[in-house]
């Protein structure tokens, strides 16, 4: 029997009753709890025994939901690792230098206050999942790498011809080799998170270090070329 609209009038063959789908808004803060869901489980749980089910209970979702939005969980990895690093407002890029400010000025202003608060966010969390679980996942390493190790490194070249160009560096090695500024970070995460966790090290600390020995405060260079 064909059905009838309320007014009566039988409706055109072959039209579809269209249901209204979930606002924008709605999307957006359903896809947020999700990755905060997954945020927690990965750093309680692990990459390997977070799953999809546990992740949709935090975030009071049906199971099937969430692949709506991710298919796999290396894709919700991937969108914790953009939310909590890409898209943390980390400014090392060489146009958010103010006119005449130093290369080390600047990055004691950016990318030295995001280094000192590395342990209260969940960076060195994210960074350690990566190491500890890397081997067996080689997807989470990509990410990382992509997401976040190579775009830094490329702004430190560029930070780093600027200040050799200016005289702020003798040399050339941190153009080179710009993991000799992030060196310190690395040390620090894997201290604190494996090697000698009853006595923290402070990560922000090593990093303003080797700051000062690569640019010391009075502005002039402590990395010597090689002979």
């Amino acid at each position: 029997m064909q059905r009838s609209s309320r007014n009566g009038r039988h409706p055109p063959k072959g039209s579809e009753v269209r249901r209204r789908g979930a606002s924008p808004e709605k999307t957006a803060q359903t896809r947020q709890a999700i990755v905060d869901a997954a945020l927690q489980e990965f750093l309680e749980k692990g990459f390997a025994d977070t799953t999809v089910a546990s992740v949709s209970k935090r975030a009071g979702v049906a199971k099937g939901l969430i692949y709506r939005y991710f298919e796999t969980k290396e894709e919700l990895f991937s969108a914790v690792v953009q939310q909590e690093i890409v898209h943390a407002h980390i400014e090392v890029d060489e146009s958010k230098r103010e006119p005449g400010e130093r290369v080390g000025a600047f990055l004691r202003r950016t990318l030295l206050v995001t280094v000192r608060n590395i342990d209260k966010k969940s960076r060195a969390d994210i960074a350690r999942v990566v190491i500890a679980e890397g081997s067996k996942f080689p997807a989470l390493v990509e990410i990382y790498r992509r997401d976040v190790i190579e775009p830094l490194t490329q702004k430190i070249k560029r930070l780093a011809a600027s200040a050799r160009k200016a005289g702020e560096l003798t040399g050339d090695e941190l153009i080179q080799n710009p993991q000799i500024l992030l060196a310190p970070i690395w040390a620090g995460i894997v201290i604190n998170k494996f090697l000698d966790k009853a006595n923290p090290v402070d990560v922000g600390a090593l990093f303003e270090a080797q700051l000062d020995l690569i640019f010391s405060p009075n502005g002039n260079s402590r990395l010597k070329p090689y002979k």
